[in-house]
């Protein structure tokens, strides 16, 4: 049988790529590899798993540092915590060259498999091609939504080392063609080939199946359609809108696409909140918001038990040195916190001294964006954590927390929107009770108990009340579904204004950080410092606006 050999950089690349079991077989063959015994789909795993878990470094910059806490699920700044909650409200340009170097360059990895699998590639496949257009879909759309204008009609094209700054509606307007001619290349076709061709388990998104591919497709589709629904000089979302919800999308019989995590591979190659929150102790632990541990909570929200644990509790004593001269409004402001959490507890005050007794096992959250000096005062007791859901140590498989890539709450709840602003046709009230069910579902919550919520809180009701009463509560539901998305979460703050609280900012500097916005609700990253090399740099800014983390995006409310 034919033997083929490869050039040395493809070679170590596929060396350096899978952990799979196949893979680990034909890496004995030191003579080369048979032509039967290679496909692109050894190189796929890599490329699909780096973009939603990768390594702990660009993790904890990324994802924790960043839009995590800009998603408003999570909060640093307790007592125990080495830094303030200002963390990323402040601009720390090492933190924020992190991010975005890892994301900015992220897109090497989905153009090598897409160059590899295009006609004329090296393991041509027009099936494992579509996946990579889909890919890049997915990509270019958490990369533009959190830093505004990037290269995209030149990246990565031959003899172009500085491509030029592209609008956010062009980039938009050229995922959705690359889903479109995804879709088209699939057609009815379900797998992408036969024995070695088949990507199987070596596809951690959707294990091969191309129909599911083409649905989540579809499915992003509506997302980018919806996103830029409303936005400056758009002309192009009502009819995406439609075009998507006329084709399949995820839904109750597909599930959503999520990703399992690998806990083999080391966290330095693929890490997540297990990896990050066991690492260092409790100083770089984190807790639950205030605005969300209370959302559940006020609408007896199944998913509270699920999403974060009971506070521990305790006696908390804060004793007035006369050092401080806000001493009092600082302790007010903690009772502030129980109160609104609607917590069991007890103050005591003497003489200089008062105590707050809080009873173990309340859900109780944190305050977001508190500053240095209210942070002693923020007793890492008093509040929730993370579930064991999310923050599993590497080695043992955390139920019902697998990474989302796209989920089918978001179809139904994207439809149920567009229903309401008159976009589509539709009962937005059964689309939006869908997607409860399946938000629910990925956290193991089963259909009565989903039923039993969507019938008695307010907040899962849209079937009255006024246009914007409406689309309040569907951003809010998409908001809760994006839990541990603190990408997709923090775009639906930024689109959408809900939740409220976290979208007005803080001013009060007593208690808050108001770092570099002076208050204000962050709207993007920062370009990295790198990117200033590139000569069109310059007029991306001209035209978007300041580099600053307050200049808001194209689609920004």
């Amino acid at each position: 049988m034919k033997k083929i050999k490869y050039i040395s950089g493809l070679l170590c690349l596929l060396v350096g790529i899978s952990c799979t079991k196949d893979f680990d077989e034909i890496n004995t063959n030191n003579q080369g590899f048979n032509s039967d015994e290679v496909s692109a789909k050894y190189f796929l795993t890599s490329a699909q798993v780096g973009l939603y878990a990768p390594g702990r470094y660009e993790y904890w910059r990324a994802h924790l540092i960043h839009t995590d806490r800009f998603a408003g699920h999570f909060t640093f700044g307790m007592d125990q915590s080495w830094w303030g909650d200002d963390l990323s409200y402040t601009y720390n340009a090492g933190y924020t060259d992190a991010a975005y170097d890892w994301l900015a360059g992220y897109f090497g990895n989905i153009k090598s498999f897409s160059d590899l699998t295009a006609e004329g590639g090296e393991f041509e496949n027009q099936y494992m091609y579509a996946m990579s257009l889909i890919m890049k879909g997915l990509y270019y759309q958490m990369y533009t939504d959190t830093f505004g204008m990037v290269p995209f009609t030149e990246a990565g094209v031959e003899g172009i080392l500085t491509p030029k700054y592209d609008t956010q509606m062009d980039i938009y307007k050229g995922i959705i063609a690359d889903l479109n001619t995804a879709m088209s290349i699939i057609g009815d076709e379900e797998r992408t080939g036969l024995g070695i061709d088949d990507a199987g388990a070596n596809d951690v998104y959707c294990g091969g199946d191309l129909q599911l591919w083409k649905k989540l497709a579809n499915t992003l589709k509506l997302r980018i359609g919806a996103r830029a629904y409303g936005a400056s000089g758009e002309n192009f979302a009502a009819s995406t809108i439609n075009e998507a919800m006329s084709a399949p999308l995820l839904d109750e019989a597909t599930g959503s696409v999520t990703m399992k995590k690998d806990f083999v591979i080391s966290e330095w190659t693929s890490s997540s909140y297990g990896d990050v929150w066991y690492d260092f102790g409790a100083g770089s632990d984190w807790t639950v918001s205030k605005t969300l541990i209370n959302l559940l909570k006020d609408n007896n929200d199944p998913r509270l038990a699920l999403y974060a644990k009971p506070a521990k509790g305790g006696t908390f004593v804060f004793e007035d040195t006369g050092s401080d001269d806000d001493f009092a409004e600082r302790v007010d402001f903690m009772e502030s916190a129980l109160i609104d959490a609607g917590a069991t507890y007890t103050r005591t005050d003497a003489g200089t001294t008062t105590t707050l007794e809080v009873a173990a096992g309340q859900y109780i959250g944190q305050p977001v964006r508190i500053n240095g000096l209210t942070k002693p005062f923020v007793r890492y007791d008093m509040f929730s954590t993370p579930s064991d859901a999310v923050i599993q140590p590497r080695g043992k498989e955390a139920e019902g927390y697998p990474e989302i890539i796209l989920s089918s709450a978001d179809a139904y709840f994207l439809q149920a929107e567009a229903v309401v602003n008159g976009v589509a046709s539709g009962d937005a009230q059964t689309l939006l009770a869908s997607g409860i069910k399946e938000a629910m579902k990925l956290w193991g919550i089963g259909e009565g108990d989903a039923d039993t919520y969507i019938a008695s809180s307010a907040i899962a009701d849209i079937s009255t009340g006024s246009t914007d009463e409406k689309l309040e509560k569907i951003a809010l539901q998409r908001w809760l579904a994006s839990y541990t998305d603190g990408f997709e979460a923090w775009a639906v703050v930024r689109k959408t204004g809900y939740p409220s609280e976290l979208a007005a900012g803080v001013s009060n500097q007593t208690i808050f950080a108001l770092g570099t916005l002076n208050g204000a609700y962050p709207q993007r990253l920062r370009y990295g410092t790198g990117a200033q090399s590139n000569p069109n740099f310059n007029a991306a800014i001209s035209a978007q606006g300041p580099d600053v983390q307050g200049t808001k995006l194209w689609w920004a409310k």
